[in-house]
């Protein structure tokens, strides 16, 4: 039989081609006969040691592999992402955002705990936090008496002693009259021809040394210490802050004055005219109705401040309604 060069020459050309083409067409051609189940997203390929290939365990069927044709050879590629000759960790074309975490699931965290959206924290009288204190929220703080003086006051002197002083958390407190005093710098309505008994002085005094303005400021008397009660030994001191009610109505103020060691309840010329109580100091005060809270250990360094004693004030009487 005559020899057929040309078929020599075909076989060996296609040995050839096997032997020079690129390893990075060889995986493709490993495409097995069976489809495994179909794998996670960007599996990196394994490395064969059988066949000294690198494999895809992905499927023929997946929509972003082109498969080749039987009769050509075409090599199968991946569109969706590359592969390193080297390295056999894929490089995805875009990242996969992660699935949110279900708020559910088990052994998940649940929401922080505080107030409700859009509703403010409350105190425990039902007020929210950011509103003032209310008259009737702190009488109901001042209700009953854990007395602290070893007697009781009058609130005149020909009045009989039934007043005790009041021991709280965070305060003390008493309930009597409301007498008017005008004492300290002389003004329109407080001066000697206003006031038989006034006086041109105050126990305590404005930062500059001055006698206080009782007209302009918010201030209550204590009465001198005595047998009775020593006001010190309850941390109240000149400038210490208190919330005056009468009604529906709460005045902040500080200790400005002291009066007569057996008689309580006096408030200055400014504190009576804010409660709407009438200010005149011969005949005006209320003689009773007026609850009197003293802070513990608040003084402020400045008596005349009046921004300041407001403000502590608030606060002070916010943690009162806390604490009792």
């Amino acid at each position: 039989m005559p020899a057929r060069p040309h078929v020599f020459v075909a076989a060996s050309t296609a040995l050839l081609a096997a032997a020079v083409i690129p390893a990075t067409v060889l995986p493709a051609l490993a495409v097995p006969a069976e489809a495994p189940h179909a794998p996670a997203p960007h599996t990196p390929l394994s490395l064969d040691p059988a066949a000294r290939v690198l494999v895809s365990p992905m499927s023929p069927g997946s929509p972003d592999l082109e498969t080749s044709d039987p009769e050509t050879s075409d090599p199968v590629t991946r569109a969706p992402e590359t592969s390193d000759p080297v390295t056999s960790d894929p490089v995805p074309s875009a990242p996969v955002p992660s699935a949110p975490a279900s708020p559910k699931r088990p052994g998940a965290p649940g929401p922080a705990a505080g107030p409700p959206a859009g509703k403010e924290s409350f105190r425990h009288d039902g007020s929210p936090e950011d509103e003032p204190v209310t008259a009737e929220a702190l009488r109901s703080r001042a209700n009953g008496c854990d007395q602290i003086s070893n007697g009781r006051y009058r609130t005149r002197e020909s009045t009989p002693a039934t007043i005790p002083v009041c021991d709280a958390r965070g305060a003390v407190f008493w309930k009597a009259d409301m007498d008017i005093d005008c004492d300290g710098q002389a003004t329109a309505h407080c001066n000697r021809s206003a006031d038989p008994y006034y006086q041109d002085t105050t126990a305590y005094t404005q930062a500059d040394g001055k006698a206080l303005n009782p007209e302009e400021l918010p201030y209550i008397v204590v009465p001198l210490s005595s047998s009775i009660w020593n006001f010190r030994s309850s941390g109240i001191r000149g400038g210490s802050v208190a919330a005056v009610i009468h009604r529906d109505k709460v005045q902040y103020a500080v200790v400005g004055d002291t009066g007569p060691p057996g008689i309580i309840g006096e408030a200055s010329y400014a504190t009576a005219r804010a409660l709407g109580i009438s200010a005149d100091p011969s005949g005006g005060g209320v003689p009773s109705g007026v609850t009197y809270i003293v802070f513990k250990d608040s003084e402020i360094s400045r008596l005349d401040d009046q921004e300041t004693i407001t403000r502590r004030g608030g606060e002070l009487a916010k943690q009162f309604i806390r604490d009792n």
